[in-house]
């Protein structure tokens, strides 16, 4: 199921940062023809802003399972190593629960914002569906904490990509 969901999320994340280099070359391209053509293309700067905040927070969860969020961790792998599992396990568990909050007041931030009827100026969207991205991204994160935590994934063994990367699980 894990292989599943981090192909999704890799396609997803190199689906939305393609169109937007698209997205962008075209707009250079339709300032350097000028005329009504690029005023025509207004629209585009905007869609690639909320672009990005889906591809920062649908990348959430992938870098936290290959070790990519930054972290200080010199004291904690200096420790012995049930000192250091059990602050590796405290770690997961305190991300874990962090993660769910913060996706729960997403959610009810998405819901306060749609009740508003506001919509975004050029693409003419509720806003309230932008602020989807946080509650997905941090409900992505929530789980590869907790899966941490279980010992499903081991996001501290770096030297283990091809585990992480869901081809052992999926020979299996």
């Amino acid at each position: 199921m894990m292989y599943y969901l981090r192909r999704f999320e890799r396609v997803f994340l190199v689906t939305v940062f393609l169109s937007m280099v698209a997205l962008f070359a075209l707009n250079v391209l339709a300032r350097e023809i000028g005329g009504t053509f690029a005023s025509q293309l207004a629209w585009i700067e905007e869609a690639v802003r909320l672009m990005n905040i889906f591809l920062v927070f649908g990348a959430l969860g992938l870098a936290l399972e290959k070790g990519r969020h930054v972290g200080i961790d010199t004291l904690r792998e200096s420790l012995p190593a049930t000192a250091r599992n059990s602050i590796r396990r405290i770690i997961d568990a305190v991300g874990c629960l962090f993660s769910a909050y913060m996706s729960y007041l997403a959610y009810h931030l998405v819901v306060f914002v749609l009740n508003t009827g506001q919509r975004s100026p050029t693409l003419d969207v509720p806003i309230g569906w932008i602020y989807m991205a946080p509650v997905v991204g941090f409900g992505l994160l929530s789980l590869r904490y907790a899966l941490s935590f279980l010992s499903v994934i081991d996001r501290f063994d770096q030297d283990n990509d091809e585990a992480n990367d869901g081809t052992a699980e999926r020979a299996q």
